[in-house]
C-alpha cells in the first residue's frame, strides 16, 4: 500500500514538475523586442480567435514589445474591442490615425493586418436571424490603413498581410490600392472547405443565405450531403462535392523542399479555413494550395477560369519583407496558458496528431513554424543594422 502511495506521489510531483521546468526555460529564453502594428476589426467574442494564435507565436519565441512585456492578445491590437458585461453589447475601437503615420512607422519594426472583415448585426446581436447578408457595424479596410501598409513598406519594414484585406466589405477603390501594392491580382473568389454540405447537419455553418444564392443559380435546390468545398464571389457559387467532384474534400496546403527547409514547415497540410484565390503575378510562391479534383471538377472549375492549385503564400521576390497568407491564417484554437511553456510543438499526440486529416496539423506543424522563422529572420536583419 505504500508503495503505491509513493508511486502516486512521484507521478504527481513529475506531472507538476515538468511544466514548472518548461516554463522556467521559457523565462530564462533571450527576449528579442520588436515593435509591431497588428490590427484585427473581426473581435465579435472576447476571445479574439482571429489573432489569439498570433499572439500565442510571438509571446512562446519571446517576442516582446519594443518597451519590455510580452504582446497581449486581449489588448495589443487595433481594431474593435467588445466591452463588459457583454450582454449589453458594449463596444468601443481603437483606430491607427493618419495623425501618427510618420510617428508610428518610424518606431515600429512590422506589420501584421490579421483580419479587416469586421463585426456585423448578424454576428454581434444574439436573436439576429443569419439568413441574409447583414448590417456592417465595423470593418474593412480603409485609406489609413492602406496608408500606414505603404508607409511600412517605404522603410523597407516587415509587412504581412491576410486573408480577406481586399475582400468585402473593403471598397472597391481600396481593393484596387492594396492589389497593386501587393503586385497580385484578386478577381473575388473565395472559399472554404465544409465537413458536411448537410444544411440539417451542418446548419450552424452553412448560412441559408448560401443555399438560397445556389438555387438562384442553378435553379435547383442544393441536396448536397457529403464534405465539399464552397467558392463563392459576389452573386455567384461554386459547390465541389467529395464523390462526384473531389477524391478527397480536404484542401492541403503543399511546399517544396526548398519552402519546407527554409520556414521549418511541412511538406503538406490540411487547411480548413476560409481562403481567397489570388494571382500572384511577379511575387514568390512560397506555398500552394492543392484540391484534389476528380475530372468533374475540374470541368466545373474550368467554367470560371479557376484551377485545382492556386498560391497560399507569396512574398515579394526581391527583399521578402512583403508576406501575403491567401487564408484565415491566424484563425486558430490555443491556449493561451501553454504560450509561456518552452518547447511546446515537441508534445506531438497532445496538441496533434500524425493524421493526415488532423486539421491541429495547420497551427503546429505550419503556421507556428512559418511566423517563427519570418520574424526570427527579420528580427537578426535588424540587429546587424
Amino acid at each position: 500500500m505504500k508503495k503505491t502511495i509513493i508511486t502516486v506521489i512521484i507521478i504527481l510531483g513529475l506531472i507538476l514538475l515538468l511544466p514548472a521546468i518548461s516554463f522556467f526555460r521559457w523565462v530564462f529564453q533571450e527576449r528579442k523586442p520588436i515593435g509591431i502594428i497588428i490590427l484585427d476589426k473581426t473581435v465579435p467574442t472576447m476571445d479574439k480567435i482571429n489573432h489569439k494564435s498570433l499572439m500565442w507565436v510571438l509571446t512562446n519565441a519571446r517576442f516582446t514589445k519594443n518597451k519590455g512585456g510580452s504582446y497581449s492578445f486581449r489588448k495589443d491590437y487595433f481594431g474593435f474591442f467588445p466591452t463588459r458585461p457583454l450582454r449589453e453589447k458594449g463596444w468601443k475601437q481603437k483606430n491607427l490615425r493618419l495623425t501618427d503615420i510618420m510617428e508610428v512607422t518610424d518606431s515600429v519594426d512590422a506589420l501584421y493586418y490579421a483580419d479587416t472583415y469586421g463585426v456585423f448585426t448578424n454576428d454581434w446581436y444574439r436573436g439576429i436571424s443569419r439568413s441574409r447578408w447583414s448590417r456592417k457595424i465595423y470593418g474593412g479596410l480603409n485609406n489609413t490603413d492602406y496608408l500606414y501598409f505603404v508607409e511600412m513598406q517605404l522603410r523597407n519594414k516587415l509587412c504581412i498581410l491576410e486573408y480577406n484585406t481586399m475582400d468585402n466589405p473593403t471598397s472597391d477603390l481600396e481593393r484596387y490600392k492594396i492589389k497593386e501594392r501587393l503586385g497580385i491580382e484578386f478577381n473575388g473568389w473565395t472559399g472554404k472547405y465544409f465537413s458536411s454540405l448537410d444544411t440539417v447537419i451542418n446548419k450552424d455553418n452553412i448560412p441559408s443565405w448560401m443555399t438560397a444564392l445556389y438555387r438562384r443559380q442553378y435553379f435547383k435546390p442544393w441536396t448536397f450531403t457529403k464534405p465539399g468545398i464552397v467558392f463563392l464571389k459576389g452573386q455567384s457559387i461554386i459547390i465541389l462535392e467529395e464523390g462526384t467532384h473531389l477524391k478527397n474534400a480536404v484542401p492541403y496546403i503543399i511546399s517544396d523542399e526548398e519552402s519546407c527547409k527554409k520556414y521549418g514547415i511541412i511538406p503538406k497540410v490540411p487547411f480548413n479555413g476560409w481562403f481567397d484565390v489570388i494571382d500572384p503575378k511577379e511575387n514568390l510562391v512560397i506555398s500552394k494550395y492543392q484540391l484534389q479534383t476528380l475530372p468533374e471538377g475540374d470541368s466545373v472549375l474550368n467554367v470560371f477560369n479557376l484551377q485545382s492549385e492556386f498560391p497560399a503564400v507569396i512574398t515579394d521576390a526581391e527583399k521578402h519583407l512583403t508576406y501575403y497568407f491567401c487564408g484565415d491564417f491566424a484563425k486558430n484554437e490555443v491556449n493561451y496558458l501553454t504560450a509561456r511553456l518552452y518547447n511546446m510543438s515537441k508534445l506531438k499526440g497532445i496538441f496533434y496528431s500524425d493524421k493526415e486529416n488532423d486539421f491541429r496539423r495547420f497551427f503546429w506543424l505550419y503556421y507556428r513554424p512559418l511566423l517563427n522563422s519570418i520574424f526570427s529572420d527579420y528580427y537578426a536583419t535588424l540587429n546587424q543594422k
